[in-house]
């Protein structure tokens, strides 16, 4: 029992030495680089600074995507399978260029059969007219005719019996140039509706063949050749404007402070800066699921900035009076942080929690009141030590 509580004691002996060495206690004046000493500097610092309370806006941050202002979703008129793809996402287009070829060969047929149908309309119409003008050859000589007859009567020099013959005669030609005028008007109908049959089809035929609507860029290609497109499925969009704009989430408690026309910040991680974007509209119903509110906001053009990407749209919804101290007052090692603050006529490092950036100032959670003197070393420039 005894020779292990001696083991123990060893043990825990060396342990302690190797922690003593390991931390430098045994190396005399030595301080390693970074390390914060806690006695007091007497030397000032390069620059100092006085630390108050400032009021700064509390800001409510609205997820949303970039999106642009204006874009059209490429769909097909007609069902046909894809044959050709002819661009890429990312292309640039212009109004009246070939986008997509669907398979036509039901349609040609189709075609086929209307100008054989228009084809036979006409020949009935030609049937129509040749036969309207016997009728009425026949009508004119029939009233001739009749008219002579009537005449002959009057004159006691034909009978009753040859008038009444000539009579029937001359209303027959009559029925019969009418019936003849009615299958003219018939088979001018059958031409007509033959003809928009015809330009239906060849309208039909043209849409296989999908072009750009506008100048622009193609946003995304959802298609690929063998795929089947129909009325209603979306293609591919393409971006028909040069605008780009946010469209973000606010909760429906924050949507009371956005106004069309206010100016906002809005923070785009992908580019890793700040831009500024001008409300455009705000949908004036809520999502009955997430309690949200759909805010578009125009943004100026900004190199690297493309659809889809990730932004946060920045509302102020208050104020609050917090310390502000420069950025480059505070120094970093590993996940500590401290500021040089005056006491007395000497400086020593604090210890410090800092939040939001606030244009190149920190807001300092702890570690200051708002009354305080820091001092902090200034950049070199210009080649300067």
């Amino acid at each position: 029992m005894t020779k292990k509580c001696v083991l123990v004691a060893m043990l825990g002996a060396v342990i302690m030495f190797l922690v003593l060495w390991m931390t430098g206690s045994f190396e005399s004046g030595i301080i390693e680089k970074g390390r914060i000493v806690s006695t007091r500097n007497a030397e000032a610092p390069a620059g100092t600074a006085a630390v108050r309370l400032t009021t700064v806006p509390v800001i409510y941050e609205a997820v949303g995507t970039v999106r642009p202002e204006t874009e059209a979703a490429i769909e097909a008129q007609v069902t046909g399978k894809v044959l050709k793809v002819l661009v890429r996402s990312g292309q640039k287009v212009s109004r009246g260029d070939d986008l997509l070829v669907l398979d036509s060969r039901e349609l040609k047929t189709r075609m086929e059969s209307a100008e054989q149908g228009l084809k036979s309309a006409q020949a009935a119409e030609r049937q129509a007219r040749e036969a309207i003008n016997a009728a009425k050859a026949e009508s004119d000589t029939a009233t001739a005719t009749w008219k002579r007859m009537k005449k002959l009567f009057a004159d006691k020099v034909a009978t009753q019996d040859e008038l009444d013959r000539v009579e029937a005669a001359y209303l027959k030609a009559r029925a019969a140039f009418a019936q003849a005028g009615d299958g003219l008007d018939a088979a001018s109908a059958g031409v007509r509706q033959a003809r928009k049959g015809v330009e239906a089809t060849r309208i039909n035929l043209g849409y296989t063949i999908i072009t750009a609507p506008a100048d622009g860029e193609v946003a995304k290609r959802m298609v690929e050749p063998g795929d089947l497109a129909f009325p209603g499925k979306t293609l591919m969009l393409i971006q028909t404007g040069g605008a780009l704009r946010l469209e973000a989430l606010v909760r429906e408690g924050v949507i009371g402070q956005v106004r069309i026309g206010q100016k906002l910040a809005v923070d785009i991680q992908a580019l890793g800066e700040r831009a500024e974007a001008v409300v455009e509209e705000v949908v004036p119903s809520a999502d009955p699921l997430t309690r949200t509110f759909l805010v578009k906001a125009g943004l100026d053009p900004l190199p690297g900035l493309y659809p889809g990407m990730f932004g946060r749209l920045l509302i102020p919804v208050a104020e609050k009076q917090v310390v502000l101290v420069p950025e480059k007052a505070v120094s970093r090692v590993g996940q500590l942080e401290t500021v040089l603050v005056k006491s007395g006529e000497n400086w020593e490092p604090v210890y410090i929690r800092s939040g939001a950036l606030h244009d190149n100032k920190l807001e300092i959670l702890s570690g200051l009141s708002g009354n305080e003197t820091i001092g902090f070393e200034l950049p070199v420039t210009g080649g300067q030590q």
